[in-house]
């Protein structure tokens, strides 16, 4: 089964209102070009603004049960896609960096808020999401097994590492940052070390600090009627804004899984203790 991933390179527009009705429309024109899901850069709600002072962050934080979130469950019941629409969280002591993952059906999937927070920058105003999770997407003709980590999550292989000891076979992954060589290469790296897809949706050149570029690895390194390895990146986008459809084929991905190496199949978690406690070596 082919899966069709719209990435949603958007420039912001204003306020939350502004974003959700841009937004709206990327989501229906990436029906249009036949996605099953959309893909929203980090903090779309707004644009990934995150002012220091606590009044003016706590004014642009809204509620994941609000209306700005929930429009995009609706959006997706009527469209039968699945939404994953990014926000800046009302949340106590401090916001969060969340993403909301719906079904075709508009039921919320997925829950997550990034966990390694930029706290070396702006993102210092924000709390750290708790853990990562693994949701079973049904897509109608088949289902697959989603997680999410938000771009400086990627830094840190355990943030793989746990969606894809829970079954992931993607990982959506919003962003906001120059996608660049190292930064390229470590979701490379996370999708061939473990052996699943990994989505990126950046925002594009015009946003401050970010170049379009998003990315669709699918983690297949090799193929058996091919001659060494395969270049996972499947899919590049320009640095422009644009509504860009990737397609992953799954079945292609499964049955890697089932024959090859990586993943979880020579691990040694018995040697990891260090790992476990949260201890240095």
């Amino acid at each position: 089964m082919d899966i069709k991933i719209a990435f949603l390179q958007l420039l912001p527009c204003g306020g939350v209102q502004e974003q959700l009705e841009k937004g709206m429309a990327a989501c229906r024109r990436a029906k249009e070009l036949g996605a099953d899901i959309a893909l929203f850069p980090e903090m779309w709600s707004d644009g990934y603004a995150l002012p220091q002072d606590e009044q003016a962050l706590r004014a642009l934080a809204i509620p994941a049960d609000g209306p700005f979130v929930a429009a995009f469950g609706e959006l997706a019941a009527e469209l039968h896609m699945a939404i994953a629409v990014t926000f800046l969280e009302r949340h106590e002591p401090k916001p969060l960096n969340s993403v909301v993952l719906f079904d075709g059906r508009g039921q919320r999937r997925l829950h997550y808020a990034k966990v390694h927070t930029c706290a070396f920058d702006l993102e210092k105003v924000l709390s750290p999401g708790e853990g990562f999770s693994v949701t079973e997407l049904d897509l109608g003709r088949d289902r697959v097994k989603v997680g999410a980590m938000i771009c400086f999550d990627r830094e840190f292989p355990e943030s793989a590492r746990l969606l894809m000891l829970q079954g992931a076979e993607l990982v959506l992954a919003p962003n906001a940052c120059p996608m660049e060589l190292n930064r390229l290469s470590a979701l490379r790296t996370r999708a061939y070390e473990n052996m699943m897809a990994v989505a990126t949706c950046n925002y594009p050149q015009g946003q401050p600090d970010c170049n379009g570029r998003s990315t669709l690895f699918d983690g297949v390194a090799w193929l058996p009627d091919e001659p060494g390895s395969r270049d996972m990146c499947v899919f590049e986008a320009p640095e422009q804004e644009g509504v860009y459809i990737a397609e992953l084929d799954l079945d292609r991905l499964r049955q890697y899984r089932a024959h090859e190496i990586m993943g979880d199949k020579y691990r040694h978690p018995e040697a990891y203790g260090a790992l476990v406690a949260g201890a240095g070596i």
